[in-house]
C-alpha cells in the first residue's frame, strides 16, 4: 500500500511500535468480538433451551432483513454520500468486486484441480472459493469498528457513512447473479438490495432529486430519516439470524463432501484469496486508481477479498442439487472466518496506519 509497505511492517516497529500493534489488534479483534457475541445470542435464542427463534422465525427475520432493513440502509447511506463526481472517483469499487470473484474463481480452479473433489463437486468447489460476501458481513464489521469513537478512521459518523456507502456502491454490480443469468429469472436478479443501490445512485447523483429527498433540509427527508432508523436495525437482526442459522450445525453435507474437500475450500477462501486481493489493491493504489489519502476506501477494497463465502453460493448450489453441502460449507467457513478476518484486519490496519 502507499501508506506503508509490507516490508516496513515486518522490519520496522520502533518508537512505540508495540503500542501501535496493540492498537491494531484492539480495533481488529473488538469488532469480531461484538459480531461473535451477537451471533452467540442468536444461537442461544434458536437453541432448544430457549427456542424463541425457531426455523420459521429465522426465515421471517431473514426475509425482513433482506427485503426491508438492508435496502433501507443501502438507500439512506449510499444516497446521502454519492454524487456524480464520486461515481467517477469510486469506479474501482465495482471493478474490484469483479476482480475479486474472478481471482477467487481462478484460485478455486487450481485448488479443485489439485484436491480433485468427489463428483459432482468440482464446480461447487470453485464457486464456494470464488464468491465472497461483499455485502452483509462487511457492513456489520464497519458498523462495529466505527462504533468505537477512538477508531483509526476518525469521526464515527463519517466512518460509518463512508464505509457503508463504499460497500453499498459495490452491490449494484450483479455480475455474480449474471454469472447464472441463463438459469436465474430476471425477478431473482433484481432483488431489493440491488434495487435500493440503483435508486440511491440515481437519486444521489442528481442534485435536484438529492435536495428533494436525501439532504437534512429536504422536503421529503422524513422518508430518508425513516430509512435511516430502519437501517440501524439491520445489523442486530442479521447477526441474530446468522447465529440462529448455525444452531443446526453442518448437517449431512460435510460427510458427502469429505474432510479433504471441505478443508481445501476453507483454506483457499480464508487464507489464499486475501493475499491475492492485497496484491491487487496495492497495485491499483500504485497505479493511481484509488482516491488519494482515503484509507476507508482502501480498507473496504481489502475487505472485499477477505470475506467468507457468500450465501449466494447457496443459490448456485441449490440449482445443482447441492444445497445441503453448501449449508455445511457456509457453517464451517463462518466459524473459521472469525479467526481469519481478525488476523487479516490486523494486517490491513498496520499497512494503512
Amino acid at each position: 500500500m502507499r501508506e506503508r509497505s509490507l516490508l516496513e511492517i515486518i522490519m520496522g516497529n520502533q518508537g512505540g511500535g508495540a503500542e501501535s500493534i496493540l492498537a491494531s489488534i484492539k480495533f481488529a479483534v473488538l469488532p469480531i468480538a461484538k459480531v461473535f457475541t451477537m451471533c452467540f445470542l442468536g444461537f442461544l435464542m434458536a437453541s432448544k433451551f430457549v427456542n424463541i427463534l425457531p426455523a420459521n422465525g429465522r426465515k421471517l427475520l431473514n426475509g425482513l432483513v433482506f427485503s426491508l432493513l438492508l435496502p433501507c440502509l443501502i438507500f439512506s447511506q449510499l444516497g446521502r454520500a454519492i454524487t456524480l463526481e464520486k461515481i467517477f472517483q469510486w469506479w474501482f469499487i465495482p471493478i474490484n468486486v469483479i476482480i475479486s470473484s474472478t481471482c477467487g474463481s481462478l484460485i478455486g480452479f487450481v485448488v479443485a484441480s489439485i484436491v480433485r473433489p468427489p463428483y459432482p463437486y468440482f464446480k461447487f468447489t470453485i464457486i464456494h472459493i470464488g464468491i465472497g460476501n461483499i455485502g452483509n458481513v462487511p457492513l456489520v464489521l464497519i458498523a462495529a469498528l466505527c462504533r468505537d469513537k477512538s477508531n483509526p478512521f476518525g469521526d464515527s459518523e463519517k466512518c460509518n457513512q463512508d464505509g457503508n456507502a463504499y460497500i453499498s456502491f459495490g452491490q449494484w454490480i450483479i455480475f455474480r447473479l449474471s454469472y447464472l443469468a441463463e438459469k436465474l429469472k430476471i425477478k431473482q436478479i433484481f432483488q431489493p438490495p440491488i434495487i435500493a443501490s440503483v435508486l440511491a445512485i440515481f437519486i444521489g447523483a442528481i442534485p435536484f432529486l438529492k435536495h428533494l429527498i436525501l439532504t437534512d433540509d429536504a422536503p421529503f427527508f422524513f422518508f430518508t430519516d425513516s430509512c435511516l432508523i430502519l437501517g440501524e436495525a439491520m445489523i442486530p437482526c442479521i447477526l441474530l439470524a446468522l447465529g440462529g442459522n448455525l444452531v443446526d450445525g453442518p448437517g449431512v453435507g460435510s460427510k458427502r463432501l469429505g474432510f479433504r474437500t471441505t478443508a481445501a475450500i476453507l483454506f483457499a477462501r480464508l487464507v489464499l484469496v486475501p493475499p491475492a486481493g492485497l496484491g491487487i489493491v496495492t497495485l491499483a493504489d500504485k497505479l493511481g486508481f484509488l482516491p488519494e489519502g482515503d484509507k476507508m476506501f482502501r480498507f473496504v477494497l481489502l475487505l472485499q477479498h477477505t470475506m467468507p463465502t457468500s450465501v449466494l453460493s447457496g443459490a448456485v448450489a441449490n440449482l445443482r442439487g447441492c444445497g445441503k453441502e453448501s449449508a455445511a460449507i457456509l457453517f464451517w467457513v463462518h466459524i473459521f472466518a472469525i479467526l481469519s478476518m481478525a488476523g487479516w484486519i490486523i494486517l490491513y490496519l498496520r499497512l494503512l496506519f
